[in-house]
């Protein structure tokens, strides 16, 4: 009886565990943009933290701590959590999307699966939807690489983001910065 049980009990946990939601690895991932200033200088800046998950629906969902803005120089950082993003009111980034669970499971191991997926990235309290082109490679089958095929144009203008835009540009006493912006990612998810 307690084999049965034990047995079971192993039995349950497999399968549980076969169908658990795949975690972004926050460590070994990466979301970097690019911004661009006086017309023709660009600079690379990454978010030091995220998390994520893809349940068995295929329903994957992203959330970016916007205080965890990394770009190089602090007083930067500070300005734009500040200024444009405003994380007292809007903290974080948040980007839903749904994917071909069917697919992504039919994947063998070693091999990559290319995915345009409708998005909606919501960031300052405005939502707009994209289109995000990705490779997803099968490292194993508790692991797996999701990766931007291009870049993601994010425009500041459709967040309500153009007055921070152009609050950062005064006090830095810059020609231009541009409202274009564009966004690439590189996420390791773990079963």
């Amino acid at each position: 009886m307690i084999i049965r049980a034990l047995s079971a009990a192993a039995l349950m946990v497999t399968s549980l565990s076969a169908f658990a939601a795949w975690q972004v690895n926050s460590d070994a991932s990466n979301v970097s943009f690019v911004s661009v200033k006086k017309g023709d200088v660009g600079e690379v800046h990454r978010f030091k933290a995220l998390e994520g998950s893809l349940n068995d629906s295929g329903d994957f969902s992203l959330s970016i701590p916007l205080a965890s803005v990394d770009t190089g120089v602090e007083i930067r950082d500070e300005r734009m959590k500040s200024m444009l993003f405003e994380v007292e009111q809007f903290p974080s980034l948040t980007l839903s999307a749904k994917i071909d669970s069917v697919a992504v499971d039919a994947l063998p191991v070693g091999q990559l699966l290319q995915l345009e997926l409708p998005a909606e990235i919501t960031l300052h309290g405005k939502t707009d939807r994209v289109n995000v082109d990705v490779t997803v490679a099968r490292l194993s089958d508790e692991r797996m690489l999701v990766s931007s095929r291009g870049m993601v144009m994010v425009n500041a203008g459709n967040f309500g983001l153009t007055a921070g835009v152009e609050k950062l540009r005064e006090v830095a006493g810059l020609s231009a910065i541009s409202k274009a912006v564009p966004v690439s990612f590189m996420l390791l998810l773990e079963k």
